[in-house]
Order: structure tokens, then C-alpha cells, then sequence
């Protein structure tokens, strides 16, 4: 009964749009059930400042846990995603063994994934959001969110790829073909599986021949071979491919090439 009739004067209180005088009041009971409604409607800007002032109140009661984990998701409802992040984190670290904490351990993962930018930006956020995920999937071994978080991470890594791939192919196109060549080598380690594989085995072929053809005497030998050896390896693993008659000839320069400098 008591209850009803603080709800009901709760409801009265924001009836009257009276928020205020619940936010300066002391009535903590008052602060709680409205922050609660509040979150409920989606107004979670307004329960945040109500959370804030509960959180130290109830550090210590049956509440706590209440306040702290709803703080959070208000946060989360609020789009704060590196202060969600931070309060479901440490959610975790004072409630874990909540029933909640893992569907927080989760969130506190998920925050990084929807902070990560576009493939052209700075992909910190990106990482962090993989290693997180992955943290989240050691602690939570058997999760019924294994399948969501592994395709996430896949999402998460092809983004990663796009942003190395269009790198090196940036230097590519500007000619700066000692930079492409190493920035499409780190490509093919750090994405072994790309679905660009054989384009980037290829370009990597002409990277390596235009910079010989272009380097100094001294340089020349060396980078003929480098040449030859990137070509060897795309016939290796691409035998057939449609793209050899084109680096056949990058082959035979680079054999020219070699033979010439060697007489130097």
C-alpha cells in the first residue's frame, strides 16, 4: 500500500510536470521511482541526474545494483557509448555474479562496435571493439551470443581489411610504388583470407617491378629480384589465373632488368 501511493504520487509529481522539485528533494524513495519511470519512457537524459544522485545513496543497499545497472543503460539509451562502456565495465567488476553480468560484459563490448567510425577514419575504436569481443567470448565461453559476436568481429575485421586495402592502394595510384608494395605486403599478412588475394598478389608484382625499373643503379639488382620472387609467388598459388600474361611481362623486364644490372 505504501508503495501504491508513493507511485501514485510520483505520477502526480510528473503529471504536474514538477520534475524539478523531485531532483532537489530528498525524498530518494521519490528520486528512484521517478528515475525508473523515466527510463521506462525513454527519457533518459532526465533519469541519468536522478540515477546520479542515487548511485552513492544506494552504494551499499539491495538498490545498488538496481540504480547501477539502469545508470548504465541509460547511458547506453543516451548513445554515451564511451560512458556506457566505462559503467557496464565496471558493472561487471562489482556485480559479477549478477545474473546480469554478462548481458553487461556484452554491452560493454557492443558500445566499442557502435563507436567504430567508417573504413576511411581512424579504426582505434574498431580494435578495440574485436579485442573486446573477444575478451567477452574467453569469459563467456558457452554464450548463446557466440554466433552474434563472431560475425560482428568478422564485420568488424572487414572493415579493417577495406581500410589497409584502400591504404596501399592510395600509394598505388600516386606511384609511390615502394609504399604500396609494403603497405599491400601487410595487407595479404595481416588478411590472409582476403577476397582480394589474387588482386593484391598482382599488384604487388607491378609495385615491386616499377619500383626496380625506377630505382638507382645500386638499388636495381635487388629490386629486380624482389620482383621475380613476388611473381614466382602468385603463379604459385594462382596458376591459371587471367592476370599472368600481364605479369608474365613485369617477369621478363625484371629478368632483363637483373641480367643488365649485373653487368653494371
Amino acid at each position: 500500500m505504501k508503495n501504491f501511493w508513493l507511485i501514485s504520487l510520483v505520477l502526480l509529481v510528473v503529471s504536474c510536470g514538477d520534475y524539478n522539485k523531485v531532483f532537489k528533494g530528498k525524498d530518494y524513495d521519490m528520486k528512484y521511482n521517478l528515475a525508473m519511470k523515466l527510463y521506462e519512457e525513454g527519457e533518459c537524459l532526465k533519469a541519468i541526474s536522478l540515477f546520479e544522485q542515487l548511485i552513492p545513496i544506494y552504494r551499499m543497499t539491495e538498490k545498488g545494483e538496481e540504480v547501477y545497472y539502469h545508470y548504465a543503460m541509460s547511458q547506453y539509451c543516451q548513445k554515451a557509448f564511451y560512458l556506457a562502456e566505462f559503467y557496464f565495465k565496471n558493472y561487471v567488476k562489482n556485480y559479477p555474479n549478477s545474473e546480469r553480468a554478462e548481458e553487461c560484459a556484452f554491452l560493454s563490448a557492443y558500445c566499442m562496435v557502435k563507436l567504430s567510425p567508417d573504413f576511411s577514419l581512424d579504426q582505434t575504436d574498431t580494435r578495440n571493439a574485436i579485442n573486446n569481443l573477444q575478451l567477452f567470448l574467453e569469459r563467456y565461453p558457452n554464450t548463446e551470443k557466440r554466433d552474434t559476436c563472431n560475425t560482428i568481429i568478422d564485420g568488424m575485421r572487414a572493415k579493417l581489411e577495406k581500410k589497409s586495402f584502400e591504404k596501399a592502394r592510395l600509394f598505388y595510384r600516386m606511384e609511390n610504388y615502394q609504399a604500396a608494395s609494403v603497405a599491400l605486403k601487410n595487407t595479404l599478412k595481416e588478411f590472409p583470407d582476403t577476397k582480394n588475394r589474387e588482386l593484391i598478389m598482382s599488384m604487388v608484382v607491378i609495385s615491386d617491378y616499377r619500383l626496380a625499373a625506377n630505382s638507382i643503379e645500386s638499388k636495381k639488382c635487388e629490386r629486380f629480384e624482389n620482383t621475380i620472387k613476388s611473381y614466382h609467388k602468385f603463379v604459385d598459388s594462382y596458376s591459371t589465373s587471367a592476370k599472368l600474361p600481364e605479369l608474365e611481362k613485369y617477369f621478363n623486364k625484371s629478368l632483363k632488368g637483373l641480367e643488365n644490372c649485373k653487368l653494371q
